[in-house]
């Protein structure tokens, strides 16, 4: 796998607000990635190496409230971030990218795409942009908030949240792991803290809440590959899911679904060759 280190350049775009972005070069069609909730920007740099590799621009960005971004207290609605988005676009000069967004970030780019229409050259929702709570009648947002509230891990060695990852994704590269611990600050007393407090988790947890991807799905045009992992759950979570991606292949007009068996819902962190080869397959036999 390509050494990132030669490939890619941080810096901060102005939206309104600070992004901090990652960026490869390239000169064929560019790459957007977004990650999911309470995550950051160098998840995708596994991937983002393998498409840089084959000649295409990428820019992996930190949500607002995420990483090294800036951190408003408000403005974690749909909307917002995908102005964020819309904006970052503009003042990269991109016309039009592929875009691709995972876990909550795929109903970001969900939400963007149906914004948006023009500046998307062809979508990927990985393991999200199809999550839709309330899809299963036993769920209350009430449930659902204190079911996906965020473990308090402040005090928690960063050498012990590197234990506990690694031990739990016994198949990640070092390089895939200490990405995802980029999820949090470490503090001068070597223990972590979230990037993204409590309080803009919760926002987003509610925004998501609310969000029904079965009003989105046919206002999307872009051709959407929904990269869904299978493992690691419950049968039960799964026959959501299943019920999920059922709802997007009927919703959207355009999409393929590809399974990745034995995988966590970090696809881009766990097979990322697999994930960038689909992409690059999407653009070659022309789906994209």
């Amino acid at each position: 796998m390509p050494n990132s280190a030669a490939a890619d350049t941080s810096g901060f775009v102005d939206v309104g607000l600070r992004l901090h972005i990652r960026r490869w070069p390239g000169n064929k069609t560019p790459f957007l990635l977004v990650h999911g909730l309470a995550s950051n920007s160098r998840t995708w740099e596994l991937v983002a190496d393998l498409l840089c590799a084959a000649g295409h621009p990428v820019v992996a960005v930190d949500q607002r409230g995420h990483g090294l971004s800036d951190k408003p207290d408000s403005g974690y609605t749909f909307d917002a971030v995908t102005e964020d988005l819309q904006r970052l676009l503009a003042a990269l000069g991109w016309e039009k990218a592929y875009v691709a967004g995972q876990s909550w970030g795929g109903n970001v780019v969900l939400s963007f795409a149906a914004r948006y229409p023009s500046l998307v050259a062809g979508l990927a929702l990985v393991d999200g942009g199809y999550i839709d709570f309330q899809l299963d009648p036993q769920n209350t947002w009430e449930r659902v908030a204190v079911n996906l509230r965020p473990p308090n891990l402040l005090g928690t060695l960063r050498s012990a949240l590197y234990g506990r990852i690694a031990a739990h994704n016994p198949e990640w590269t070092i390089r895939g792991i200490n990405a995802s611990l980029a999820n949090f600050e470490t503090l001068a007393d070597g223990t972590i803290r979230p990037w993204l407090t409590l309080d803009r988790h919760m926002q987003i947890l509610r925004a998501l809440w609310e969000q029904r991807p079965a009003e989105i799905f046919p206002n999307v045009s872009a051709p959407v590959l929904i990269c869904a992992a299978e493992g690691g759950r419950s049968a039960e979570w799964q026959a959501i899911k299943q019920q999920q991606i059922r709802a997007a292949e009927v919703g959207l007009s355009r999409s393929e679904v590809h399974w990745f068996r034995a995988t966590a819902h970090d696809i881009h962190i766990h097979r990322p060759e697999a994930l960038s080869s689909l992409f690059l397959s999407a653009i070659a036999r022309g789906f994209w």
